[in-house]
């Protein structure tokens, strides 16, 4: 790029080569330069007779010449430039940019993003608590007789969160209960106590990790699929179309879910039970040359009907929290596609600290009653 003096007002600015984005362009700041350095300048022509070649970084390049010549009021004269350049210049200056339309970069200060993070989480909590009274309400009017909704979803929802979720609480069932045999044998045998390895994974199986591992399982298969149903319902307005249709999506989709995984949860639970139980079995007879009729006495000696009560009352409790969890991110989902996506992991993030929290308070309430 060279310049031009032709007349004393006019600048001619020789652009040559390939100006494209893969090459090395020159900088607008050396017109800006060349103008400042000249006196008198009011108009900028260009030469392009030497022109081989260009793209975008050429518009980009003019772009900026033709900013500045309109700030400081210097004309620019676009003939002696190829006919696609110049239609695309006047198709990108034919509407000014809108003042304040780029967005601006704020350095927010750290007692602010305080602020900010505090009234999110209020919010949340008010959100929260007026969803839990609402499916409260739901709940009460389900046992007045007066709430709406089918029982045919109610049935494929207990389905689904029942009968097809036992091959993943077997699975993980058995594998909790092989563990927790495997690490109380390493202690046992130093002793001679194998035989104790049936009270350890019975008392523990029973009294809380059945429950646990359940719930766990349920806050990412079902719990998921809840938050994903309901966003993509709110994606699709369908949630607002039965507003509108005068029938309340509190008791429509949320209770029905509600309903199912406390119905279902204490059975799952029971059934993790006897599979944690039947994993801690093969470990004693495969492994620790227990009879299996010694270990079926220890398992009974051990567990009580008051472990086997705590264990069921933790997996109602479960119940509750993964529907809620699932239903409250479904029923906040935005409009679009990552919003459900973004609401099914907050979904499944909300319902195992829910789930972690409420054994800790479980336990400590049952350690004060010594039960």
């Amino acid at each position: 790029m060279t310049f031009q003096r032709p007349s004393n007002d006019t600048l001619l600015v020789n652009l040559t080569g390939e100006w494209r984005l893969r090459e090395k362009l020159p900088d607008p700041k050396d017109v800006e330069k060349e103008i400042k350095a000249s006196i008198g300048i009011q108009r900028i022509r260009f030469n392009t007779e030497a022109f081989t070649g260009w793209d975008s970084g050429l518009l980009t390049f003019l772009l900026k010449v033709v900013d500045y010549c309109t700030k400081n009021n210097i004309h620019v004269d676009k003939d002696g430039l190829p006919e696609g350049v110049r239609r695309l210049l006047d198709l990108a200056t034919a509407v000014p940019e809108k003042k304040g339309a780029r967005r601006e970069v704020k350095r927010v200060s750290f007692p602010a993003r305080i602020g900010e993070s505090s009234i999110v989480f209020w919010q949340s909590a008010k959100e929260t608590l007026a969803f839990i009274g609402e499916a409260t309400i739901a709940f009460v009017r389900m046992l007045a007789g007066k709430a709406k909704f089918r029982p045919h979803d109610l049935f494929i929802t207990i389905q689904e969160s029942g009968a097809q979720a036992l091959p993943i609480v077997s699975l993980i069932s058995v594998l909790v209960g092989l563990i927790l045999a495997f690490v109380g044998a390493i202690q046992l045998r130093m002793f001679g106590a194998q035989i104790y390895v049936a009270d350890i994974v019975g008392i523990a199986m029973v009294r809380v990790m059945g429950a646990i591992m359940t719930g766990i399982i349920m806050a990412g298969r079902t719990g998921a699929a809840f938050a994903a149903q309901l966003g993509t319902m709110q994606t699709n307005e369908e949630i607002d179309a039965l507003r509108t249709l005068g029938i309340s999506p509190m008791e429509f989709l949320v209770l029905p879910r509600m309903l199912a995984l406390m119905l279902m949860m204490p059975l799952l639970c029971v059934y993790a039970d006897l599979m944690g139980i039947l994993g801690g079995f093969i470990v004693g007879v495969g492994m620790l040359d227990i009879t299996p009729m010694q270990y079926y006495n220890q398992t009974k000696a051990a567990v009580s009907l008051t472990n086997l009560s705590i264990g069921l009352f933790h997996s109602a409790v479960f119940g509750v929290l993964v529907a809620l969890s699932g239903c409250l991110r479904g029923m906040q989902c935005g409009r679009s596609a990552s919003a459900v996506g973004e609401a099914t992991t907050s979904a499944v993030v909300t319902a195992i600290v829910s789930i972690i929290i409420a054994t800790a308070i479980i336990t400590f309430a049952c350690q004060v009653l010594g039960i």
